[in-house]
Formats: C-alpha cells, structure tokens, sequence
C-alpha cells in the first residue's frame, strides 16, 4: 500500500519513497512540493508577522531591537510574495492546469523540476543570511541608496540580491512551461474560448511573469555590482540614481500585485458557479479582463512614486491608469455576484471563503483606488494606511484565494474531505482577524503612523489600536492554527472523497482522488465549457443549448 506522502502525488506501486520525490518530473508530485514548501515559508512569515505586532503591542516595547525588527520586517515580506504568494499559485498551477486541460503531463517535465529545485535553493539561500552575519534589513523593496553598501555593511543584502536573481530564474522556468502546456496540449475540442476560467487566469498570470521579472533581475545585480565592484547605477554620491532602482522594482512590483491575485481570480470563478450550482456569468467577460489586468499591470507602476517628484504631468498620467485598471477588476466582482444571484448556493468551506475574499478584496480595491488620487496619496504615502491597504488586498485577496482553492481541490490531491466544521471556526476566525488588524491600519495611518516603525511614543495617541491590531493577529494565529490541525486530522483519518465530492464539472474531477500517474483512464468529450456537467447530464448537455 502506498504511503500517504506518495498518494499525494497520485503514485502508486514501486515509485515510492524518499528519492521518488527527489528525482520526480511528475506534475502532480511537483505540485505538492510547491504546496507544501510555500506553506511552510508562509508559517515562517506568519511567525515574523507575530513578532512585529508583539513589538508593537504597546509603546517604547524592547522584544525586539531596531536591526532585528528589520531583519524580521525585511524577511516577512520578501517571504510572503517569493517565496509563499506565488510558489503556492505555481504549486495549484502545476497540479491542477494539466488536469484541467486534459493531458497526462507538462510539456518540459525536467525544466519544471529544474523550477521548483531552483526556487527552494533561492529560499534557502536567502534564509542563511540569519547565519552569517544578519539577514537583509531594509525591506522587501530594498530601496537604493540605503541598500548600498555604505549604509547596508553586512552580507545580508548580498543575500538578497543573489537569492533574487535564483528565483527570477526559477518563476521564468515555471512561466514558460505552465504557458507553452496551455498552449499546446489542451484536450481535443479545448478552444480558448471552453478553457476553465483558472486557466485563463494561469495563462495570462505566465506571461507577466515573463514580461516582469527580468526587470527585477536586472534591478538586483545591478545592486550587487554597485556593492561590489565601484559601478553607480543607484548611488547619487557617485553619479547613480536612486529613483532608477524604484522604476526597475515597481515595474515589476505592481504587475506583482496581479500576478499574485489572477489565479486567485481564477479560483474563485471556478469554485462560485460549483456551490451556487449555476454556469459562470458573462465567461468571456471574465476571461477577457483578465487580458485587460494583464496588460494595464504594466501603466500602473509609479503610483507607487507620486512623492518622489515625477511631475504633476506622470502623476496625473499613472492615476489615470490606477483608476482605469480597476474596470477589469470589477467586471469580475460583478459578474461573481451575477453568478451568485438566484443560484441554488451551497455554503461549503470553498465557498465561505470565495465569498470572504469577494468581500475583503473590494475593502482592499477601494482603499486601492484612494492612493491613486495624488494629493490624498501625498498625505498617506509611507503611513500604516498603505501597509493596511497592501495588507487587504494580499490577504484579504490572496490568501483567502489560496484557502478557497486547498479547500476545494484537498479532495482531489488526497482523496480525503477536509472537515467542515474545523473550516467554518477556521474561516470566521481569519474574518475576525482580519478586520481588526487591517482596519486598524488604516486608521493609524490617518492618524499619522508611519510605516517600517519599530516602536513608538505612548503620546501618539497610537496605543489602543495597535493594542486591537495586534490582538487581532492573534487572531488569525489561532485561525491558521485550526486550518493546520484540519489539514493534519483530515489526511490521517478524513473522509474519502471520491473523484467528484462537489459535484463539479471540469476534468480535474473526471479522474479518480488523487488521480493515477497517467491522470485518465479517459476523457470525457470536451464539447462546452463544462465537459464533465455534459457526461453526467446528456439530456442537458451545455452544447444542446447553444443557441
């Protein structure tokens, strides 16, 4: 009987045990090790996260020194985006897209092992910075000149740096193979126009990840040679430029914050029409904005640099594109709450937690599209209000995204059903947190709290809220621990799923729980978007009712 670790990966037999997993090109087997790597990176991040906001839990605190609560600060956020928001997408995008698709592997198994050992190796190099002499400390962004060496004496932005062009190199490998499996090896009858909507989302998600991350390669070695070898790309003492490093890092930071949310969009069109037991409404709608976010992602990337002085002209100019890339977005807000209405809704754990991201994804949208007017953005920029904004939108969104889809393919990965009940405390748990901590956020920066603060007077007028904020990240502490027991309890001894627990109608669910090295023993026709409501309904086939 195969072990549990090797059911995960749908392998069965003689391909068992410790080296199987090391030496796999299996897309299944890699997808579970994207998952299972991001989420331990994402329970380090969280540890960190608890430790700021204990830092900040009351005025002049000493838990932490200032170099460690940067240190801390520094890696928290760099871990959350790199090496947990979207390995774990890579990690749902490698399992299930070939699923979804119908084929029986990626096009490059061997560059798709090549990406996942490249991107733990960027992690792991990164994290021994905390051995040899500090771990980076002047934030995720790394803003030059302060990231020179002159003022950044240790190793660690060295680490960073490097650590930045390995995992560069690791998500271009995943894009172009998740991108050329899309395009090439869909199931016979699979036009663009029947793909699954996380598909869609995929494909476009690949493609900015090609377009993005060589300017932050580009970006990171030029800060290693400023370090080590007398260039001045970024150092004005010698000619450098400081706002050259933050157009080379926004250009990809902001398209960042969409690569990190569309296949989150995608899971969320995939799970709503399943537990509201309704077609998506308006799919090309859906389907084409996200082509549209894809593409305005790159107009958007000095919203972030309205303070430093482009001009009235660029600032009118990228509040313009700030406001315009919100249309897409709403279109599928829109079209899910149309989906929603007058369905037949089933309040399962996936679904609680779509319908929680519909929700604090708009808080993190609206506080969104109030940075992009500039002279509100002169007041707020550098305050705790975008630290709450960034907060909702990537936790808020993502990460409810991300909890949304374990819940709702667990089924298909283990062959066993998360408990239900474990995932309602879990869902109104991280509900709760979330308000609290966030929410108070925004409100410290309107009250003037700046953001990257490591203490703070007791006459600020400060204290209550981060007293809620951080009680509220004990909050979802607690939620997170939950989740972890749920997943735990459920592989030992949940129930067995079966190949459809939800009653879907996408191929993933045409194959058994977890599915068989080779995915399917057959396929269902792919005549309509949803093939696998067309087999087990024939007399209400999809395709009979085209008009």
């Amino acid at each position: 009987m195969a072990s549990s670790a090797d059911s995960l990966g749908g392998h069965t037999g003689d391909d068992t045990g410790l080296w199987s997993w090391v030496t796999t090109t299996n897309h299944k087997r890699i997808g579970v090790l994207y998952l299972t790597t991001s989420f331990v990176f994402f329970l380090a991040a969280a540890s960190m996260a608890m430790l700021m906001r204990t830092q900040l839990i009351r005025p002049n605190n000493d838990f932490l020194s200032p170099d460690a609560y940067n240190q801390i600060f520094t890696m928290h956020g760099t871990t959350m985006v790199f090496l947990f928001g979207m390995p774990v997408l890579a990690g749902f995008g490698n399992y299930v897209v070939p699923l979804m698709i119908g084929t029986r592997d990626m096009v490059f198994p061997r560059l798709n092992a090549f990406s996942y050992w490249t991107y733990l190796a960027g992690a792991i190099l990164l994290y021994s910075s905390f051995l040899f002499g500090g771990a980076p400390n002047a934030g995720w962004f790394s803003y030059a000149p302060l990231t020179e060496i002159t003022y950044a004496q240790t190793a660690g932005m060295d680490y960073w740096s490097i650590s930045m062009v390995i995992l560069g190199i690791a998500s271009i490998a995943g894009a172009v193979n998740l991108l050329v499996t899309i395009l090439v090896l869909r199931a016979p009858g699979m036009g663009f126009n029947r793909m699954p909507l996380f598909v869609w989302a995929t494909l476009v998600n690949q493609f900015m990840i090609l377009v993005a991350m060589p300017s932050l390669t580009a970006a990171a070695i030029m800060l290693f040679l400023d370090r080590h070898y007398a260039t001045s790309f970024f150092n004005p003492a010698t000619g450098g430029d400081p706002l050259l490093w933050q157009h080379l890092f926004w250009f990809f930071g902001h398209p960042e914050v969409y690569i990190l949310i569309l296949p989150v969009f995608g899971i969320i069109s995939e799970v709503i029409p399943v537990f509201a037991r309704k077609p998506i409404f308006g799919y090309s709608f859906i389907a084409y904005s996200s082509v549209a976010i894809g593409v305005l992602s790159f107009t958007v990337w000095a919203h972030h640099m309205f303070a430093v002085g482009l001009g009235l002209a660029a600032d009118a100019a990228f509040a313009f594109t700030s406001f315009t890339i919100a249309v897409p977005t709403s279109v599928k807000i829109f079209n899910w709450l149309a989906t929603l209405w007058g369905g037949s809704l089933r309040f399962r754990t996936p679904m609680l937690f779509a319908l929680g991201f519909i929700g604090l994804f708009v808080i993190g949208g609206l506080s969104g599209m109030a940075v992009a007017v500039v002279p509100f953005d002169w007041q707020v920029t550098d305050s705790y209000f975008i630290v709450g904004h960034l907060h909702s939108v990537l936790f808020g969104g993502t990460a409810f995204g991300v909890f949304a889809g374990t819940y709702y393919w667990f089924p298909k990965i283990t062959g066993r059903m998360m408990d239900e009940r474990l995932g309602a405390v879990s869902f109104w748990l991280l509900v709760v947190g979330f308000l609290f901590t966030f929410q108070s956020f925004h409100i410290l920066g309107l009250l003037g709290m700046p953001r990257r603060i490591y203490t703070f007077a007791a006459n600020m007028g400060w204290n209550e809220l981060n007293l809620i904020g951080t009680l509220g990240a004990y909050v979802i502490a607690v939620a997170t621990v939950v989740f972890l027991w749920n997943l735990v309890i459920s592989l030992r001894s949940g129930r067995v799923a079966g190949p459809d627990p939800w009653d879907a109608w996408t191929l993933e669910w045409a194959t058994s729980s977890p599915p068989p090295k080779h995915n399917f023993d057959r396929l269902p026709e792919v005549r309509s978007r949803r093939p696998l409501w067309d087999e087990k309904n024939p007399d209400r086939a999809d395709y009979l009712t085209r008009h």
